[in-house]
């Protein structure tokens, strides 16, 4: 093996580490985590990461499909599965926020806490579209307040982010109650 041939697969082996990193740190602490836990984590400094990942951005841009595209397409498929408009359209809610709540790396993306990342925004996009149309199919069934908008409902994602983020001492129970307060308010009978 050459010089070259071994820093290139020490390179990888580097990246790799990086990214493992990232996925463990960001998972538990979100991905506004200072990249300075990454670096300690994949045991390199903070400029290694920016040498392999460009910046910050590149770092989160190249794990957050890793990170959340999944358990968003879980709900999606979830739901999909349900029957009944008003379910549907509750449990992609509720599924969400209690996302929110689970994992910070996901709170992250459908915050929108770097709207300039393409992989995050299209993340984003996908849910919010998936929700608006449920929303259109709950309240064409009439099940649904017809005054809730589509912004209303990114909104009332948003709202939900912040109170994970600001009310980190509630329990899993005590939120999920409150969300019931929130569906129950948003339907039309």
């Amino acid at each position: 093996m050459t010089e070259e041939q071994r820093l290139r697969a020490d390179a990888r082996r580097n990246t790799e580490g990086i990214r493992r990193a990232a996925l463990d740190v960001f998972r538990t602490g979100g991905l506004t985590t200072p990249l300075d836990e990454v670096a300690r984590a994949a045991g390199v400094s903070k400029g290694t990461i920016y040498h392999r990942f460009g910046s910050r951005r590149g770092l989160i841009d190249a794990v957050v499909d890793d990170l959340v595209a999944a358990r968003l397409a879980e709900i999606i498929e979830a739901v999909d599965a349900l029957d009944g408009p008003l379910p549907r359209f509750e449990q992609y809610l509720l599924r969400t926020w209690l996302l929110q709540f689970d994992e910070p790396a996901a709170n992250d993306v459908l915050m929108r806490v770097l709207p300039e990342s393409e992989p995050m925004t299209t993340l984003f996009d996908r849910s919010c579209a998936f929700g608006r149309q449920l929303l259109r199919d709950a309240q064409a069934a009439g099940v649904i307040r017809d005054d809730v908008t589509a912004d209303d409902l990114i909104h009332l994602i948003l709202d939900r982010g912040v109170i994970v983020r600001a009310c980190d001492r509630q329990t899993r129970e005590d939120y999920h109650r409150r969300l019931d307060f929130l569906l129950r308010g948003l339907r039309s009978v």
